[in-house]
């Protein structure tokens, strides 16, 4: 029989912040730009190189604008419900990942230092257990009855 999940109690759903995501932007296309210019300079020098000048146009200007548009749609969702807290980190989780309240053995709201605790932002391992978390210094403390800990931001 398939278990039918419940009614989310609690939805929420986070981004990095609009200025933070704008500057991230800006700052990737400014090195995609960068990127443009040393091969026309490098071209403009050498010509028989262009294997080479095709390779790092391509990862001048590819990976600055993807770095940028992966952290333009990356959001954190997290809905409590009756059966437990799910939590999906769009892009990386296709689907909500389910922590079952019969496997918690606490939980309360904190205050914890991002970079100390977990080492920044994002889906983060630290001495204090997994974090999801995309901005802020709250959170969510879940702590389950085998030991291990997951920090929710909020």
């Amino acid at each position: 029989m398939v278990e039918q999940p419940s009614a989310a109690v609690y939805r929420e759903v986070q981004r990095w912040s609009l200025g933070f995501r704008c500057l991230l932007l800006v700052l990737c296309l400014l090195g995609a730009a960068g990127g443009v210019v040393s091969t026309v300079v490098i071209a403009t020098q050498d010509i028989r190189q262009w294997a080479s000048l095709l390779l790092v146009a391509f990862c001048s200007i590819l990976v600055p604008i993807g770095v940028g548009v992966l952290i333009w749609v990356t959001r954190l969702e997290t809905e409590v419900r009756q059966d437990g807290v799910y939590v999906r980190y769009v892009p990386f989780h296709r689907r909500l990942k389910r922590f079952k309240a019969a496997d918690l053995s606490e939980y309360y709201a904190r205050t914890y230092r991002p970079l100390l605790e977990y080492g920044g932002w994002g889906i983060r391992y630290g001495w204090k257990g997994r974090a999801y978390n995309v901005s802020g210094n709250q959170g969510v403390q879940l702590v389950f009855k085998d030991g291990h800990r997951l920090l929710v931001g909020s």
